[in-house]
């Protein structure tokens, strides 16, 4: 979720008199940073993932399945370590969203690749099992993007209703929300703001005997105009910022050597994040209803969009002072790398950035580039202001400016040091969906902290204009794009800098051909790449064979021979007995499928189209 302070929150009313005041200061604060550590140079390469966990109650009598409301009594129990010696903690424990959420975190980077790679997956066992240690008898924890009945009738454990004073929605309890300020400010800023409900709109998965207004029976609509996005036919509709922020996922976050690598890096591992999103897609239900997609970054996006009719462009700008082409949860707007293999027609997107902003960093010496793309974040407002934290010292605080940063949740977030640590330059790559098991969430990991160091070593090359990443965002979440897609991809990524038209650079391949290469054998794939990368790494058998396996099941992912979470899910719904062909997700499905999943990630049960014989 980012940065969270403890203190009193504002409300929106009470908060839009010192918005200016917090970006003003949130530019003088960036401004501190940059000066301090734009010549930084030398920091080792330092690594960490983030997982999140749903917690579950399951009936000891009806055997039903629901989220369990007590993560926050859970992660009281699980922060006493740290509490008691906070820079001796194996592991790092954050409140999320959701009240049945957990986010897990190792508690001292891991350095460098080499055998520190045998210990990421065996982190990941420790800490689910730190936090089982933890539940109450009938609870159990999955680490699954989406909860596929959320806000379907009756969901929670305790049960609770709908139509609270925070998220006003006809399906969520406010109960859902995390305790925490924070979490309900949030969500009430973000709808205050945007002057509505966020309206959340799915393609619904259309069986043989699917309604076309299947969903209109869980909801009242408030218009009867039928042109309205929610009275569309084969229709999932939602309304509130717990359906995207209640979803869970993989990110992982980088220490790069100096700030022109991690900008190279961010650029780089962009253009890779629709083809990981793609690959790790584990979101095919949502509310009950089997969708028309497979990946829950959308769903996200749509929850916390809080542009208005003018940002949008439905109204004349009066207010407001920008048209927003995108929600704050979207793939990136611009390239940062100020290297020669960014060449200006890579950034073909039209920037909308504060020219305040944006003029205050320039006159400080900073390169245009990188200025856009502050100026860029600047756009949006804060979202949440502490009361007992507006009048801060700029040259030891970043409190403003992370207010803003870390409320622009993009697929890729470039990260200054914070002020007085000894922490560098990193990038979070955002993108990917948390998996079923330890095994799978630690090769994607690995796989992704090994792409990072080739692209800095071999200086690889995947730059494509932006607007075609943007397209293969969309792509990404098409049902069973890994198999039936094709992504548009950089021809040659060993060659540094070109000078013929840049729409000759790339063309449509599979995902299969992106990692395991075509066959013309004019492009190698990438899990070719990093194979040979790690041989010049010389690591030893042990680490080796480890990565092996990992590379092997991402292999296997790409061309098909095994499923991903969303087409076994499906697959799963669609062959249960009690499945009527309506797309309708029933509690009874639903029993049955999570209770499967508790049981492959404990071991006790092989799913092989899944896992294969790798876990």
């Amino acid at each position: 979720m980012g940065f969270i302070a403890e203190g009193n929150t504002l409300g929106w009313e009470d908060s839009e008199k010192f918005i200016d005041y917090v970006k003003k200061h949130g530019v003088q604060q960036l401004l501190n940073i940059w000066k301090n550590n734009k010549d930084r140079m030398g920091d080792s390469f330092k690594w960490g993932d983030e997982v999140e966990y749903i917690m579950l109650n399951v009936d000891e009598n009806t055997n039903d399945i629901k989220l369990s409301l007590r993560s926050h009594e859970v992660l009281a129990q699980l922060m006493q370590k740290e509490k008691a010696d906070p820079q001796n903690v194996e592991f790092l424990w954050r409140p999320e969203y959701g009240r049945f959420m957990i986010e897990g975190t190792p508690g001292q980077p891991y350095r460098g690749l080499g055998r520190q790679l045998l210990g990421i997956e065996d982190s990941l066992v420790k800490r689910r099992a730190e936090i089982n240690n933890n539940l109450g008898q009938n609870e159990r924890i999955v680490t699954m993007s989406a909860y596929p009945r959320m806000g379907a009738q009756d969901f929670t454990v305790p049960t609770a209703l709908p139509k609270g004073n925070v998220a006003e929605s006809q399906f969520l309890p406010d109960s859902v929300i995390n305790p925490h300020f924070r979490f309900s400010t949030l969500t009430a800023n973000i709808r205050k703001r945007r002057g509505k409900n966020v309206s959340i709109n799915i393609p619904m998965f259309r069986d043989t005997k699917t309604a076309p207004y299947q969903d209109r029976l869980t909801y009242t609509s408030p218009t009867k105009n039928e042109k309205d996005p929610i009275n569309q036919p084969y229709n999932i509709y939602m309304d509130a910022m717990g359906f995207g922020m209640g979803a869970c996922c993989l990110q992982t976050t980088f220490q790069m050597s100096n700030i022109e690598e991690a900008r190279s890096v961010y650029d780089q591992m962009a253009v890779m994040a629709p083809i990981m999103l793609a690959l790790t897609a584990t979101s095919a239900i949502f509310k009950g209803y089997l969708s028309d997609i497979d990946a829950r970054w959308t769903v996200i996006s749509q929850s916390v969009d809080d542009r208005t009719e003018e940002e949008l462009g439905h109204k004349p700008l009066r207010r407001n002072k920008h048209i927003i082409n995108k929600s704050r949860y979207d793939s990136i707007d611009s390239f940062l790398s100020s290297g020669s293999m960014l060449r200006s027609e890579y950034n073909d997107l039209p920037l909308v950035y504060d020219r305040e902003t944006y003029n205050t960093l320039i006159d400080a010496g900073m390169d245009e580039i990188l200025a856009r793309h502050f100026a860029h974040l600047f756009i949006r407002d804060p979202l949440v202001i502490y009361s007992d934290k507006i009048e801060l010292d700029d040259t030891k605080h970043a409190d403003h400016f992370e207010n803003i940063q870390s409320t622009n949740w993009q697929t890729m977030r470039f990260k200054p040091p914070p002020p007085g640590s000894d922490i560098g330059w990193r990038v979070e790559f955002r993108p990917m969906e948390v998996q079923l098991t330890d095994f799978e969430n630690a090769a994607y990991a690995v796989f992704v902290a090994i792409l990072m160091r080739a692209i800095s070593d071999l200086k690889l090359n995947f730059y494509m204009p932006i607007t075609k990443v943007d397209e293969n965002m969309k792509t990404a979440h098409h049902l069973g794009a890994v198999l039936n897609e094709k992504f548009l991809f950089r021809k040659n990524i060993r060659q540094s800098m070109s000078s013929g038209p840049v729409e000759e650079e790339y063309e449509p391949m599979t995902i299969n051909e992106i990692f395991n290469g075509n066959s013309n054998g004019q492009f190698a794939g990438l899990i070719n790449v990093l194979r040979d990368y790690v041989r010049t790494l010389n690591f030893d058998s042990e680490t080796s064979t480890l990565v092996n396996r990992y590379f092997s099941l991402i292999s296997k992912r790409a061309s098909g021979e095994l499923q991903t979470m969303s087409a076994w899910t499906r697959q799963f719904v669609q062959s249960h007995p009690a499945y009527q062909q309506d797309s309708v997700v029933s509690q009874e499905i639903q029993n049955d499928l999570l209770q499967r999943c508790i049981e492959i990630t404990n071991g006790t049960v092989q799913e092989p189209t899944l896992l294969g014989d790798l876990y």
